[in-house]
C-alpha cells in the first residue's frame, strides 16, 4: 500500500451533463461530486439551473449527453424509482405531499428499508425528531402550512431510509422560525454520516451547514470549493449570489 491522503469515495458524480427541456437546453457540461459524508450546498440565483441539477441526479431531467453515478454505478438512464431504491432520497422544491391522506399515512407510504437493509428511520424515530407532526399526524396533508409540508416532505423521504439526501429549495417561503427548525435538522442528519446536497438561493441559510460549495449559473458550474473558499471570495458571491 502507498502512502498518501485517502479521499473518501464520490457518493454522487456528475460529469459533462447536458439537459435539455424540449429544444431548450438548461444544463451545459455539469460537473461535480459529492463524498460520502459531506454536506454541499448547490448554490445559485433562481433559474440558474439547481432543480434541473437535482431531477438529472434523481433520473427526473435524463441528461442528452454526460453521467450521472450514484454510489459509483452509472444512473443516467435509470427509471427515478430504480435510483431511489439504490438510496437516494430527494425532497422536490414543491413538496408534493399527497394531500388527500393523512400525515402518517403520507409517511407509512413511503416506508422501506434503504439498499443495505437499513431500517433505521420509522414512526417512532420520525416523531422523536419531528415533534411538529405529534399532534398533525391525522390530519389531511393538504390542510397543512407550507412550513409543515416542507416537514412532512422531508420525513416522508426519511421514511425511505436513504443513504444520499437532496434537498431542493428546503428554506424557501417559509417563516424564520420554520426556517431555523429545518437547519437544525439538517445539522442533525448531517451528524448521522448521511450524504447531503442542498440546492438554495439562501446562501445565508447554507454557511452553517455545509461544508462545501458549488455554485451554478446559467446552467454552468462557476465555482466548487469549501464554505470557507466561497466566503472568502466577493467577486464569486457579488456576480453570482447577489440578489
Amino acid at each position: 500500500m502507498s502512502g498518501g491522503s485517502v479521499t473518501s469515495p464520490a457518493v454522487i458524480e456528475l460529469s459533462g451533463v447536458d439537459v435539455f427541456y424540449g429544444a431548450s437546453q438548461i444544463l451545459f457540461g455539469v460537473g461535480f461530486s459529492v463524498e460520502q459524508g459531506q454536506t454541499m450546498a448547490l448554490l445559485g440565483r433562481n433559474g440558474a439551473g439547481k432543480s434541473t441539477t437535482m431531477k438529472a441526479i434523481a433520473g427526473l431531467a435524463p441528461p442528452r449527453r454526460g453521467s450521472v453515478r450514484l454510489n459509483g454505478a452509472e444512473t443516467t438512464r435509470q427509471k427515478p424509482h430504480r435510483i431511489a431504491c439504490a438510496g437516494l432520497g430527494f425532497v422536490p422544491e414543491d413538496r408534493q405531499v399527497f394531500p388527500q391522506h393523512s400525515v402518517e399515512d403520507n409517511l407509512l407510504i413511503a416506508a422501506k428499508k434503504g439498499p443495505d437493509g437499513r431500517d433505521e428511520w420509522n414512526l417512532e424515530r420520525i416523531y422523536e425528531a419531528f415533534p411538529l407532526l405529534v399532534p398533525l399526524r391525522q390530519r389531511m396533508a393538504g390542510r397543512l402550512s407550507g412550513g409543515e409540508q416542507q416537514m412532512l416532505a422531508i420525513a416522508r423521504m426519511l421514511m425511505g431510509n436513504p443513504s444520499v439526501l437532496l434537498l431542493d429549495e428546503p428554506s424557501e417561503g417559509l417563516a424564520p422560525i420554520i426556517v431555523q427548525r429545518i437547519g437544525e435538522l439538517i445539522r442533525t442528519l448531517r451528524q448521522t454520516g448521511v450524504t447531503i446536497l442542498i440546492a438554495e438561493q439562501n446562501m445565508h441559510f447554507c454557511l452553517g451547514l455545509a461544508t462545501d460549495a458549488t455554485v451554478i449559473d446559467k446552467g454552468q458550474i462557476v465555482f466548487k470549493g469549501s464554505i470557507a473558499a466561497l466566503k472568502a471570495n466577493d467577486d464569486i458571491r457579488q456576480r453570482y449570489l447577489a440578489l
